[in-house]
């Protein structure tokens, strides 16, 4: 009980934190190969988020410096596969060489959108590479024919951790032939390999340097390259894959979920869209209770169980904002709204502040902890802050935004004391330090380009809302001309509006 009090220090909130971590996180990194500390090596998608908004709001350069070589280093490491895409749970080395095999849904659904980031901040298209080819893996892999998301796949396979990822050069000359060197090259598969006789395959070169090298135009380049992947990827569907966990949990999903409709506004991918709508209508038939409260988790095609816990609940209301935001439909933040009433009837602590793992009619446990410090996932409280301050801005209801603040206070002091387990937190303290700018689109059928616009620039703390979606941003606001209108609000207090796709794109590049 103790232990528990003592994770809830009160403090202020302010630019501080933010800065105290940044230096933390600054000592931590790897100059060489990107990352924190030393092996093993784990991705830390939230503190990446984190740099990437350091460098959103003081436009401080070793921040992006930091997050982009740490993104493009597990990219181009065994850390990632490089046929399928997606991303291993952690590399045993500090090189990001050799991975502890196992998938992790929650890995990936939350390196997708750090992805999309770097992208929005350098516009470097390696990072969309990554995003398309991860998600990829996510559709063929880790997707029910219901909907929902699955859990994780195994190390190994055949009893033995990697076999099914790795190869000798043998394996690859006697598949590829003529296209042998170039893919050995390629993937630094040489006769003795890089791990117990084995390669796991690796992209020592970046495809510009590749590209060098060759003297090769893009264009050829890149259809020999997909060429290469497509016939190794082949021939190791025919091996015997790793064993895959099943299970749907409602909290996973959510970050999957969050992921996918992100990704659709940005590479402008209607089947992502379709992707997220398929999942969120599947855990919210499924995974659901007769009252409207959520099970925690199912089996593929079996039912649902388990009291959900407050991550269930604040990530999957996250990715139902997300979705609500990609498609502007009413239901997906109606939906949200119905969770997050029960949320903070559930679980919010009504003596102090924050809120609690279990809900209140939970079977009794010796303690009731309350659970702020990022693992491999964020913490309840930190997505919950980050989901409560969204509403306010959707809404206007000021209670949301009251909760998160009180949520913030509750662990500012764990903040300044240990900023590196407090990612999300973090990310949701300079969402609450503002300023947020909402934005408000009437562009009938110039939707799409006026996104583009706008989900191009890196503008991490936004809202975006369009009709048919019921929000205050909206009313009162009809577009009767056939010019597209943007509306960009702060406190629901707007400017002039930008009307035309000319004065839009000028606005924003501004």
């Amino acid at each position: 009980a103790e232990h528990a009090q003592a994770q809830g220090k009160s403090g202020t909130l302010s630019e501080q934190l933010l800065k105290q971590a940044g230096r933390q996180l600054s000592q931590a990194y790897d100059v060489r190969y990107g990352g924190f500390g030393r092996a093993p090596k784990f991705p830390h998608p939230l503190d990446l988020k984190l740099l990437l908004r350091l460098y959103h709001r003081y436009q401080d350069a070793d921040a992006l410096q930091m997050a982009t070589h740490t993104l493009e280093q597990m990219a181009r490491g065994g850390m990632y596969d490089q046929l399928a895409g997606g991303f291993h749970r952690y590399s045993t080395d500090e090189r990001w060489l050799v991975p502890h095999f196992e998938k992790m849904l929650y890995d990936n659904a939350l390196l997708v959108p750090v992805y999309l980031e770097a992208w929005q901040a350098t516009r470097h298209r390696y990072f969309l590479r990554i995003v398309e080819e991860t998600l990829g893996w996510v559709t063929r892999e880790m997707t029910s024919p219901a909907g929902g998301f699955y859990s994780t796949t195994d190390a190994d396979s055949e009893g033995v951790e990697g076999k099914y990822f790795v190869w000798t050069l043998e394996e690859v000359q006697t598949l590829l032939q003529e296209d042998a060197e170039f893919a050995s090259a390629l993937f630094d598969i040489t006769p003795t390999g890089n791990w117990e006789g084995h390669t796991i395959l690796t992209r020592p070169k970046s495809d510009l340097q590749e590209m060098a090298l060759r003297s090769m135009e893009e264009e050829a380049y890149f259809r020999q390259l997909e060429s290469i992947r497509h016939r190794l990827l082949e021939a190791r569907e025919k091996r015997i894959k790793p064993g895959r966990d099943e299970k749907i949990l409602t909290a996973w999903n959510g970050l999957m979920i969050a992921a996918y409709a992100q990704a659709s506004l940005i590479l402008g991918r209607p089947a992502y869209l379709e992707q997220a709508r398929a999942a969120a209508r599947y855990v919210l038939t499924y995974m659901r209770q007769p009252d409207g409260r959520l099970f925690r988790t199912s089996l593929a095609g079996g039912p649902a169980r388990l009291n959900a816990y407050l991550e269930d609940y604040a990530f999957l209301i996250d990715g139902l904002l997300h979705l609500a935001e990609a498609s502007f439909e009413q239901r997906w933040l109606a939906a949200a709204l119905e969770l997050a009433e029960i949320m903070i009837d559930q679980f919010w602590d009504n003596s102090s502040a924050g809120f609690f793992f279990v809900g209140h009619d939970h079977e009794k446990l010796i303690l009731r902890e309350k659970q702020a410090s990022d693992n491999a996932t964020p913490s309840g409280n930190s997505m919950a802050a980050t989901v409560l301050l969204k509403l306010s801005h959707l809404t206007g209801h000021s209670r949301y935004r009251e909760r998160a603040e009180q949520t913030l206070l509750h662990f500012a002091g764990s903040m300044e004391q240990h900023p590196l387990a407090y990612g999300q937190m973090l990310v949701a303290l300079d969402d609450y330090l503002g300023p947020v700018e909402e934005y408000a689109l009437l562009a009938g059928e110039h939707l799409q380009e006026v996104r583009k616009y706008l989900y191009q620039k890196h503008l991490p703390r936004k809202v975006v809302v369009g009709p048919p979606l019921a929000t205050p941003l909206l009313e009162g606001r009809e577009n009767r001309q056939a010019l597209p209108v943007v509306y960009r609000c702060q406190g629901h207090t707007c400017d002039a509006p930008w009307v035309g796709l000319e004065a839009i794109a000028s606005a924003l590049s501004e």
